[in-house]
């Protein structure tokens, strides 16, 4: 918290906006505890939303001194959250709603730490609720924010308060639908969130502060020698983060698309250090910008000899999948054959049994995809032969190009991966 506070103390002159995520691992804590209470053991899940309340106190005093004012504040929270806990073990049963209810307090507990420590610091410090201006729908677990609306409480309940030398603090993942009630955001919401304000306020930059110094070549896990990217455009971005770069969430470059913002991924330890800065465009003269892979990936083969008779195969076959909200990612055609990839953890039952009235359907579980990307893919020669020779030990099992033209993914085996991602950027990077 610290950390944090140095970097806004840092960009007081700029007028900061501060999205602040959960502290580590009290969003699983909390989760844990509801679902210990859906199980019936709520005075397991009491315990450790208690020990939850204990480590946050302990911060405080950390941050300001034994003689912290907000034990009262975190106690009122903690009572929140045992509210909650107790219902669901009554009920039986974590609903989406409850389970975004409590999912929400970590954020409001570190925003709570945040801003008491800033304003300790001397530093003029508004804290405004998410959920004041986060306008979303009632999906629950994945609220799609209403950006129109954003915009509008945001010029209404936040504008006021940003100038230069305050900040303003908020809570990361967190909405509400218009009713009042709590929602998250999902994967990614807290770097979604500061792109949906930014572009609301108008800002002139999004800083995503994370654990490395940018978005690298590939994962660093996987490519020990990986190097970060200087530069990216934001559709080079935007298919890194769909295919798995870690740092990085499809959404959130979104907003800042619309609003031509720059948006910079920066690493809290070294903030004077590398970092990738992500634009509308750039001129870098590369082919290949970076390697990006996602396992847990479905391939479903559909095969009818109607492909050959019949027109509109393709839109039925496509209103199945929407019919029951699957959404299809990759998607390869013969002549009697269409395979797609889906997520793998999305139930199939109802879509298989429907696509078996008018074909004969095969499933490959277990899959990855191995994307390659670069925005003069296409324009540079020898690239298909370089990739395919990497690979050349490994089973291709399904290969598509991006309507954008910029991504190149490939289907192999998930247990591959590793091995196709260092081929991969050995040949492209070496």
């Amino acid at each position: 918290m610290r950390r944090v506070g140095a970097l806004v103390q840092a960009a007081l002159p700029a007028a900061p906006v501060v999205v602040l995520s959960a502290t580590a691992g009290t969003t699983n804590s909390l989760l844990t505890a509801a679902e210990a209470a859906e199980r019936g053991d709520v005075a397991g899940a009491l315990l450790d939303v208690r020990a939850l309340g204990e480590r946050h106190r302990t911060l405080a005093h950390d941050l300001l001194g034994p003689s912290s004012t907000l034990d009262a504040d975190i106690d009122g929270f903690v009572h929140e959250i045992e509210m909650l806990v107790r219902g669901i073990g009554l009920l039986r049963e974590l609903s989406p709603r409850s389970r975004d209810a409590v999912a929400s307090f970590g954020e409001r507990l570190s925003t709570l730490l945040l801003t008491a420590h800033l304003r300790e610091e001397g530093i003029l410090t508004t804290h405004v609720d998410a959920r004041s201006v986060l306008r979303t729908d009632d999906g629950f677990g994945a609220a799609r924010p209403d950006r129109e609306a954003v915009e509008g409480l945001c010029a209404e309940r936040l504008r006021p308060h940003v100038g230069a030398q305050r900040a303003v603090v908020t809570e990361g993942f967190v909405g509400a639908t218009e009713q009042g009630v709590t929602t998250t955001l999902g994967r990614g919401g807290s770097d979604y969130t500061a792109a949906l304000l930014g572009e609301a306020l108008g800002a002139a930059e999004v800083q995503i502060w994370t654990d490395v110094e940018g978005v690298y070549t590939a994962d660093p896990r996987i490519v020990p020698d990986a190097r970060p990217i200087p530069e990216l455009s934001f559709a080079e971005a935007a298919e890194l983060a769909a295919f798995g770069a870690k740092v990085l969430h499809p959404a959130t470059i979104q907003p800042a698309v619309a609003a031509g913002i720059p948006v910079t991924v920066r690493d809290t330890m070294r903030p004077e250090g590398r970092y990738t800065s992500i634009q509308a465009e750039v001129s870098t003269g590369r082919s290949v910008t970076a390697i990006a892979s996602r396992t847990g990936i479905t391939v479903i083969t559909v095969t009818s000899s109607r492909m050959l008779m019949q027109s509109g195969f393709l839109e039925r076959l496509f209103e199945v999948f929407g019919r029951h909200a699957v959404n299809v990612d990759l998607v390869a055609t013969a002549e009697v054959s269409v395979s797609l990839t889906v997520d793998g953890s999305v139930p199939l039952k109802a879509v298989l049994a429907e696509l078996a009235e008018f074909s004969r359907v095969s499933v490959a579980e277990q899959r990855a995809v191995v994307a390659v990307i670069g925005e003069r893919l296409k324009a540079t020669p020898g690239i298909a032969r370089r990739v395919f020779g990497a690979l050349a030990e490994l089973n291709v099992e399904m290969i598509s190009m991006g309507a954008n033209e910029i991504n190149l993914s490939l289907v192999i085996a998930a247990a591959d991966v590793p091995k196709a991602v260092r081929a991969l950027h050995a040949a492209l990077f070496g």
